[in-house]
């Protein structure tokens, strides 16, 4: 472990610089926070925003993979490029992390390992921002450790800019690889208009007995029209299509050889009002997934349709300078339709204020507070204060607030439908009580230079009655009705108390030293420790990497450019699992492209190797995770 650090730490630390398009800000203005625009050093929250330019810069080939290697976000991996990954963030579940798209959120209904499927190309991504730590008091249900916000290009397009640009890259590798990667956006004075593709094909290496192949494509289009100097309007659709190799993604049966296909339809309208000191804004998004899931070919298929129709009106008052009021409320529907887990829907409401007021002129305070109707669990209050102090390049801050998380539908209902359910999968459990939450964390952000960030902080969260799946006899199970006798499942049930604690540390660097000479580079640490009242280890809470760094680094020179990412983890070994799918106690993974820039930067030739000291490693159950994969490709930006 010493030795892998070490070498990450150096790397990370001595090659520490940003571009000139600034893909990594310092102090960038963010509105994931607060939900109004503000700087990021005045928020009392550790926020790291990267421009979506970086997903054709460094060596990665989804969103997923994209976000892996930012500053102290951890995403477990199923399958390569975008198959599947569990995103979590200061050591909560996959489920406690909030995917939010231009303001109205992602998280699927089903099942939290939906949540990386974001209908989205990255030719459209404007930024991405990701908030660490508690923020339920602003969105609501799941955003306990953190959220990852994706902000696109129409959506945050001002009026009156003039701006074409157009891109695309394939490439070619190992196993049958091809991606295609392609995308526009226009605007002129008032109207705005983008769209993209992304699509990643594979044979895939061997797996036992099959190949790992995997056939995605997600498509978007979207357009924004003001109306006149106060009234905009906006709209997106997307079409999200993943079929992949799911082996031993769920189980880790020796017999499993299963495949996935999963298919997302996704609309957003926004319609904003914007006068003086008032904005108002209201947001309907509906999103519509299928997934068909089978576990071997002579198997009877799982089908699965959830639905997500929700809606969000907000409303921001500017008092002056220093001071400003948020109010918004909210209506969510989810509802599933299955072979596996029944037909199911349920309804939540909230409604919530945000204050930011700054006191004198370097201490700012952002108290929240939200009211979340759920027609299972009632009424919840919850509440969230943060402070900031700045003084020159220095920033203090410190946040607290309470979190909360109710049961997805695969959790409450999963295998409840099968005439039989064999020994060893999961069982949901339809009296789960929604989880709750309170965390701590304080820290600070230091500015060196204009080119130099460096955040440091420590964060607690403690846990009354968090949902995870827990080793469980049969004898022991609430309902045995489809169940073999003498055989142990793994039950969704409340655990008691969950304690996590951790200590962060995040570097960011940005130097131009010519028109021709730049280097962008980031890093994260994090340290954490998490304690269960059960006595029986559960299945996530445990699977969280106890120390995690990871890293990015691009250089260039002239015409040629080098980019490299990579991350190392350690966690508590796993006890239980079979020979065939182990899981990896430890790892260091690294990925590098070499590219050459010609015709004025319009056209790149690349070539790049994923995985490049060929580490055979597993996240999740013993989901073997690929070797080392070569591939290179051509790129053009008009």
């Amino acid at each position: 472990m010493n030795r892998y650090f070490f070498i990450v730490f150096t790397t990370g630390i001595s090659i520490c610089a940003s571009a000139q398009q600034k893909e990594i800000e310092l102090d960038p203005i963010t509105i994931t926070a607060t939900l109004t625009p503000k700087s990021a050093l005045t928020t009392g929250r550790n926020i790291i925003l990267i421009k979506g330019e970086q997903i054709n810069k460094l060596p990665v080939n989804s969103i997923d993979e994209l976000i892996r290697y930012l500053p102290g976000v951890e995403v477990q991996s199923r399958g390569p490029m975008g198959a599947q990954s569990n995103i979590t963030i200061r050591g909560g579940t996959f489920q406690q992390v909030l995917i939010i798209l231009d303001g109205i959120r992602l998280n699927d209904p089903l099942s939290g390992h939906f949540n990386s499927y974001i209908p989205i190309a990255p030719a459209e991504i404007d930024r991405i921002e990701i908030l660490k730590g508690a923020s339920s008091a602003v969105y609501g249900t799941e955003a306990v450790g953190g959220v990852v916000h994706i902000i696109t290009k129409t959506f945050a397009a001002q009026k009156g800019k003039q701006q074409h640009k157009l891109n695309a890259q394939v490439t070619a590798g190992e196993y049958g690889l091809r991606n295609a990667q392609a995308g526009f956006s226009w605007q002129k004075n008032k109207t705005a208009v983008a769209g993209g593709l992304l699509q990643n094909v594979a044979d895939g290496q061997p797996l036992r007995g099959t190949n790992g192949f995997f056939n995605l494509t997600t498509i978007s289009l979207s357009a924004k029209q003001y109306i006149n100097d106060k009234i905009s309007i906006a709209y997106r659709g997307a079409y999200d299509d993943r079929n992949f190799n799911a082996q031993n993604f769920y189980t880790n049966i020796l017999t499993d050889s299963a495949t996935e296909r999963v298919i997302t339809r996704w609309h957003h309208l926004n319609f904003t009002y914007q006068h003086k000191k008032h904005r108002f804004s209201f947001d309907g998004g509906a999103k519509d997934a299928s997934d068909k899931y089978q576990f071997r070919k002579s198997a009877v298929a799982n089908t699965n349709r959830s639905n997500l129709y929700q809606a969000l009106a907000l409303h921001n008052y500017n008092f002056n300078k220093k001071s400003s009021l948020t109010s918004g409320v909210q209506l969510i529907e989810r509802s599933v339709q299955s072979n596996n887990r029944g037909n199911h829907s349920i309804t939540t409401a909230g409604v919530f204020v945000i204050l930011n007021q700054q006191i004198a002129e370097h201490f700012t305070i952002n108290p929240a507070l939200r009211v979340d109707w759920n027609e299972r669990a009632g009424l919840e209050l919850i509440p969230q204060l943060n402070l900031s102090y700045r003084y020159e390049k220095l920033q203090l801050r410190a946040s607290a607030g309470r979190s909360t998380r109710d049961a997805d539908f695969t959790e409450r209902f999963n295998n409840y439908q099968p005439a039989t359910v064999a020994a060893g999968n999961r069982i949901g459990n339809p009296d789960l009580e929604a989880e709750n939450a309170f965390s701590y964390e304080a820290g600070a952000d230091y500015l060196f230079t204009n080119e130099l960030k460096v955040s440091a902080g420590w964060f607690q969260r403690y846990h009354n009655g968090l949902i995870d799946y827990v080793s469980t006899p049969y004898s022991n199970m609430p309902r045995q009705v489809n169940l073999i006798p003498g055989a142990t499942y793994s039950l969704a049930k409340n655990i008691d108390k969950v304690n996590t604690k951790g200590i962060e540390t995040d570097i960011q660097y940005s130097k131009t030293f010519s028109a021709n000479h730049t280097l962008i580079a980031a890093m994260g640490f994090v340290w954490i420790n998490s304690k269960s009242s059960d006595s029986i280890p559960s299945l996530y809470v445990s699977n969280h990497a106890k120390y995690f760094t990871n890293f990015s680094v691009q250089y260039r020179y002239k015409f040629i450019s080098i980019a490299i990412n990579g991350l190392y983890k350690q966690r508590r070994p796993q006890t239980g699992n079979p020979a065939f799918v182990p899981v990896s106690k430890d790892y260091f993974l690294m990925n590098a492209r070499l590219e050459g820039h010609f015709i004025e930067n319009k056209l790149g030739v690349f070539i790049q190797a994923d995985n490049v000291f060929n580490r055979r490693y597993s996240d999740i159950l013993g989901t073997v995770m690929p070797n080392r994969w070569l591939m290179g490709g051509i790129k053009v930006s008009l």
